[in-house]
Order: structure tokens, then C-alpha cells, then sequence
């Protein structure tokens, strides 16, 4: 079973900064990536802001380019959302995601944290 706790969320004014981690137990073969995700109040969607792929490679959202950083440990047990020069348009609940393989659609996030608040104030 695939466990993840996201910690780190919090208050901060803008241009401030915020370090996500996610703890991840539970490892599976079929796991191509993970990600944070984020839905920010009053949305139903969450966004994708941040991806980092087995093989090291990132992705990044428009909104959080530039600004935030995805890293995770070799062990794949941690990930980490450095999240620098903070807007108030970041508030949100991010999640961490694990993206595993399927056979028939690729890799799909199929596992979640619960979610940490961060709230960018003005």
C-alpha cells in the first residue's frame, strides 16, 4: 500500500517562501513519476504545478515557473516543493501525487496525500 504525507503548508506574506515535502511509503515497480498538485479555493479542479519524472526530468506549470523547484531524494521515499517568491494567487491545498504505469493510458497519478494549506497573504 502507497502512503503519502504532504507537511511544510502554512502562512506567508508575498514574496515570501515555502518548502513542501512529501513523505512516500510504499514503493511500487509500476511508479514513472510524482507531482503536486494544487486546487486553490472556491475551484473544483486541481492544477498541476510541478512534475518530476523517474528519470530526473521536471515539469512545470506556466504559473510557478521560475519560481518554484521540485526535487525528490535517490530513494524516491521524499519529494520536495521549493516555492520561492510566493503570490497570493499560490493560495491553495497541495497535494503530492504519485504517477504510476498503466498499460493502457500511461502514467497516471493514482496516489495522494491529503493536502497542506499554504496561504499567501498580502
Amino acid at each position: 500500500q502507497v502512503h503519502l504525507k504532504e507537511s511544510g503548508g502554512g502562512s506567508v506574506q508575498a514574496g515570501g517562501s515555502l518548502q513542501l515535502s512529501c513523505a512516500v511509503s510504499g514503493f511500487r515497480s509500476s511508479r514513472c513519476g510524482m507531482g503536486w498538485h494544487r486546487q486553490a479555493p472556491g475551484k473544483e479542479e486541481r492544477e498541476l504545478v510541478a512534475l518530476i519524472k523517474n528519470d530526473g526530468s521536471t515539469v512545470y506549470s506556466d504559473s510557478v515557473k521560475g519560481r518554484f523547484t521540485i526535487s525528490q531524494e535517490v530513494s524516491k521515499t521524499a519529494m520536495y516543493l521549493q516555492m520561492n517568491n510566493l503570490k497570493t494567487e499560490d493560495t491553495a491545498v497541495y497535494y503530492c501525487a504519485t504517477q504510476e504505469s498503466n498499460a493502457h493510458v500511461g502514467c497516471i497519478f493514482g496516489y495522494w496525500g491529503q493536502g497542506t494549506q499554504v496561504t499567501v497573504s498580502s
